[in-house]
């Protein structure tokens, strides 16, 4: 929002050029973006907290600057209100007029003096939860008319542009002390009266952009005494706006529920000046004064006179509750021993009053101004004391602290996980740690932990299977067309034991068959026998988890098919390292992918992490290149079933070839010429010597070596 310093001038008598205001300004939280223009016409781009309606206007700004540097800040006066304090009364622009009515249901006011010559207007509030007071004045004999230059002038200035005396004079004392008002057409309204109540069924509004409007039951609204005129601190109606025709004008001033009138704009799909202010509260003494502002305006450049005193209504009172303030609090919160007239000097110059309680520790019983509905709490007025002393007046200094920061056991196992996942395209998520009983009963077999208060039946139970999470992200992937999905979640799981739980540690990986599919690389072993698009999924799978448990030290990793039954028998294996289970993956069983209704087909591995954590992470050692040839031979035989390629392995690398650095199946074929429950495959060995080149007769040997082995398992050579 714009600020013209020149107007703030008007209220405080500030000695600073206007680019030391602005810094001095933004200390204190009344922030100044930007500076443009020069002279009289320099404007202040503001950025005001949307906590802080009281200081989105001139007043409102001036009153901080006021108490910023400690000067005296003007009072807003009016013609009318000087009048009446020169006949010995109270300001009326200050005061509700006496001859209000309240009622527990609805609050009516009428003037105390009228000339004879005219009807009696009433304001009757219906809805005193949406409108706590309505204020209105009328105005006879008005001429509308250009607004003078002095007015116009100052609402270019903001980015207002000028429309007539009467909506000027409205908008001017907006931007001025920032309570929003609203001028009607007095011979447009019908029945001599104002009811702000809420709208019934049916009823329209032409609003002041053109706009029919089907009314709510839930909008607040202003009626006269047959059909809606405006919507309650948002917009005015058309059929009673300002012309050139309009002699005798009704101006209201109230103050409506934040609430009522941000649910009034959003539904209606509106956001104005008024109801920007409305919605984060306004302040309810001021609506008598800003009502006789805008009154003495339009008098003033369009002639009219007065028609009775201000009418002003009040449904409620709008009284916040005292804060209690502890000098030894603001001493324990802010690290500095401010004295206590220091303390009490700063609130007072905000508009706060400080009444001492009695007590041993000074201690202070604080009324809150009207314009500060943020306040609170205790903790509210400290804030306000610490940005009026100056945030850059208390030392640097840190709170003490005896310890140190204390990495976890297996931080660095853990990133190393998380760095090998990323780089293997599986992106980190985090899911629910609540499961369902019947979630619990299908991906685990450990006690579970019902919780006391659960949020629903789905979630009623702390999770003890990463499992469920997972396949509820993939399958809000596939619901969304998202099908290239790889997942991974590291998480705690829970079981009870006895009268306490255990938690452990697992990391669960997901991925759709396509992602997996896409991922395997050119040149991968295939089986012939069955198409690549049955095997190469787990294959993928089962590379990636073979690539994450290589980062751990063991002597020995394995692989058998004794998942757990919610996999596909065919398509899963488990990860045995040094004979301990360390994971277990493959394709989800098709009856579990059918009863949560997957897209696609999806695959799942699951590591038990507190398991693999007992294993130190292999060092990684620098060797040279060798500087000689390797040899390569392959070797085609005819096995059982029943005989895995781990055992092949496990039988070739006990032979314990020096020279052998590599064997790895290359390719496998069943059917055919092949009798039923076997099959071939082509093995692959390389040998290589870091010292010399190897002599054929020396793989000759190793070879015949490998062949044996091969034999004893029951595998017959193929020529």
């Amino acid at each position: 929002m714009k600020i013209s310093p020149q107007w703030l001038r008007e209220f405080v008598d500030l000695t600073v050029d206007d680019r030391r205001l602005a810094e001095d300004l933004t200390s204190i939280g009344i922030a100044v973006e930007g500076i443009s223009g020069e002279g009289v016409n320099t404007v202040f781009e503001m950025e005001i907290g949307t906590n802080r309606p009281d200081a989105m206007n001139h007043y409102g700004v001036a009153r901080e600057a006021a108490a910023l540097y400690g000067i005296a800040l003007k009072p807003i006066e009016t013609s009318a209100a000087k009048a009446v304090e020169q006949n010995g009364e109270p300001n009326a622009a200050l005061k509700r007029s006496s001859t209000q009515k309240q009622s527990s249901g609805t609050a009516e006011a009428v003037p105390s003096r009228r000339d004879s010559s005219t009807d009696p207007f009433s304001v009757e509030i219906e809805d005193k939860e949406g409108c706590a007071r309505y204020t209105a004045q009328i105005i006879r004999g008005a001429k509308v008319t250009a607004s003078p230059q002095r007015i116009a002038g100052r609402l270019a200035l903001v980015d207002q542009r000028p429309i007539n005396n009467a909506a000027d004079a409205s908008n001017y004392t907006l931007w001025e002390m920032g309570h929003p008002t609203h001028a009607f057409d007095l011979d447009l309204l019908e029945g001599g009266k104002i009811i702000v109540r809420r709208a019934r069924g049916g009823e329209t509004l032409k609003t002041l952009d053109g706009i029919d409007r089907k009314l709510s039951a839930e909008d607040l609204i202003i009626a006269d005494a047959n059909h809606p005129v405006a919507l309650a601190g948002v917009m005015g109606g058309f059929d009673t706006m300002i012309t050139e025709k309009t002699k005798n004008i009704l101006i209201e001033s109230a103050w409506f529920d934040p609430v009522v009138v941000r649910k009034t704009a959003k539904r209606h799909g509106l956001h104005t000046d008024a109801s920007h202010r409305f919605e984060r509260g306004a302040d309810y003494g001021a609506t008598p004064l800003a009502c006789s502002l805008v009154a003495q305006r339009i008098i003033e450049s369009g002639a009219g006179e007065l028609d009775g005193d201000v009418i002003d209504a009040v449904a409620r009172e709008i009284d916040q509750a005292p804060v209690a303030l502890r000098i030894s609090q603001v001493h324990r919160i802010l690290g500095s021993k401010l004295e206590t007239h220091e303390i009490v000097a700063i609130l007072k110059r905000l508009g706060f009053e400080l009444v001492p309680e009695p007590g041993a520790q000074p201690e202070f019983s604080v009324r809150i101004p009207t314009w500060r509905l943020d306040i609170e709490r205790e903790i509210d007025l400290i804030e306000e004391i610490a940005r009026l002393h100056g945030y850059n007046q208390f030392l640097n200094s840190l709170p003490a602290f005896a310890g140190a920061v204390v990495e976890a056991a297996n931080a660095a196992r853990e990133a190393r996980l998380r760095s090998s996942l990323l780089a293997l395209g599986y992106n980190e998520a985090l899911s629910l740690s609540f499961i369902s009983h019947e979630d619990a009963e299908a991906f685990s077999s450990t006690p579970v932990i019902e919780l006391a208060n659960p949020l629903s039946e789905e979630a009623s139970l702390m999770r003890s299977s990463l499992v469920p999470g997972m396949l509820n992200m993939l399958a809000y992937n596939l619901n969304r067309g998202t099908e290239n999905v790889r997942l991974f979640e590291i998480g705690d799981v829970y079981e009870a034991a006895d009268a306490s739980t255990v938690e452990r540690r697992r990391i669960c990986l997901g991925a759709t068959a396509r992602a997996l599919r896409h991922a395997v690389p050119q040149g991968e072993i295939l089986d012939k026998s069955k198409g690549t698009s049955e095997v190469e999924t787990f294959r993928s799978l089962k590379g990636d988890i073979e690539k994450l448990l290589r980062a751990f030290a063991h002597k020995s990793l394995a692989f058998d098919t004794q998942a757990a039954d919610y996999y596909d028998p065919g398509r899963s294996a488990r990860a045995m390292m040094d004979g301990e289970l360390i994971a277990q993956f493959g394709q989800l069983h098709s009856q579990v992918v059918a009863s949560r209704k997957l897209r696609e087909e999806v695959f799942i591995a699951e590591i038990f992490a507190d398991r693999l954590y007992q294993h130190r992470l292999r060092e990684i050692l620098y060797r040279p290149l060798p500087r000689f040839p390797g040899v390569e031979r392959d070797f085609s035989f005819l096995f059982e079933d029943d005989v895995t390629f781990d055992k092949i392995d496990t039988a070739v690398h006990s032979l314990a070839l020096a020279e052998l650095r590599s064997f790895v199946p290359v390719e496998i074929f069943r059917g055919g010429s092949i009798p039923a429950e076997k099959y071939s495959i082509l093995l692959r060995a390389k040998f290589q010597s870091l010292e010399r080149t190897l002599r054929e007769e020396e793989v000759a040997e190793w070879s015949a070596r490998i062949v044996g082995a091969l034999n004893e398992l029951g595998g017959t050579q193929r020529t």
